[in-house]
């Protein structure tokens, strides 16, 4: 089977999940939640070589174990794999801890790891919540990697993951893709953040007056940043802290503390001095499950 075809199977599977598990598909996607919805019983724990593991049926499931120390990314990128493999009916199955990216299109992939790895895009990022990022992002396709970046933060999804993601639905060439795939994120984070040096893995979700009435997913060291003018973080939930860099001058910025709870959840407001009123967005804790009891919320 070859990634054309994994993605054609893919994309069906996961509108069906999508309606049966009562996705909205125009917005960010929960995937843990989903897993739940569909009677898969959850597990997180650190497992220093594997990503996850799938158990079906046959062997006492339908479950998922997922590790614990990966970050919420990577993380939700798994589960949603795992849930792949559940939703096409796929026999147990162990994900060793090795970077898609470096397998993508070398012909080692089984065939239920490429529907089940194909699966997850599809399910993360479906064509209406991709097209209403790219909207609030760039007014339609995208021109530079960054507001692939900037995508990839409102779905929850990696910047590798989304830019060849846009290429299976047609929103990028595979020209771009490629070159695009070989810009460092770490890169991209800085030049959003006003090139200001960054905590190493914090990713860097902006602020426009798009994000009005939106809901922004970050963990604790998650930068928010401003692209606005004339305008400043007025009020700041618990978790939410002003930001500044030892680099070079940055954008007003607030960062993610842990005094923010995993799955809570606050107000901020931002006022622009050209508008009579301030801009209103949610600020929701997205963090790496642990455990059995909390891993699936409802």
């Amino acid at each position: 089977m070859n990634w054309a075809l994994a993605h054609r199977i893919a994309s069906i599977a996961a509108v069906q999940a999508h309606r049966d598990l009562g996705i909205d598909r125009t917005q960010y996607v929960h995937v843990h939640r989903a897993l739940g919805a569909a009677d898969v019983v959850g597990m997180a724990q650190p497992m220093p070589r594997l990503f996850g593991v799938y158990f079906s049926s046959a062997d006492k499931g339908p479950a998922v174990l997922l590790d614990a120390s990966l970050n919420a990314i990577t993380q939700r990128h798994t589960a949603a794999h795992e849930l792949g493999h559940h939703r096409l009916g796929h026999r147990t199955a162990a994900d060793e801890e090795i970077d898609p990216a470096l397998r993508w299109g070398n012909g080692s992939w089984p065939e239920e790891e490429k529907t089940a790895e194909a699966f997850a895009a599809w399910f993360l990022m479906p064509l209406p919540a991709v097209r209403a990022a790219l909207g609030r992002v760039c007014g339609g396709r995208p021109s530079r990697p960054e507001h692939v970046y900037r995508v990839a933060r409102e779905l929850g999804t990696s910047y590798a993951g989304t830019v060849r993601h846009l290429v299976n639905l047609r929103l990028l060439d595979s020209v771009r893709a490629g070159q695009w795939a070989r810009m460092p994120p770490a890169d991209l984070r800085s030049q959003l953040a006003g090139g200001a040096l960054l905590p190493a893995q914090a990713q860097v979700h902006v602020i426009t007056m798009a994000s009005e009435g939106q809901t922004v997913y970050a963990d604790a060291g998650d930068v928010l940043v401003l692209h606005l003018e004339n305008a400043f973080f007025d009020v700041l939930p618990k978790g939410l802290e002003r930001w500044t860099s030892d680099g070079a001058a940055p954008l007003a910025s607030a960062v993610v503390t842990d005094e923010l709870q995993p799955g809570g959840q606050g107000l901020v407001e931002v006022t622009v001095t050209s508008h009579s009123h301030p801009l209103r967005l949610t600020l929701v804790r997205e963090a790496p499950r642990a455990g059995v009891d909390e891993t699936w919320p409802v």
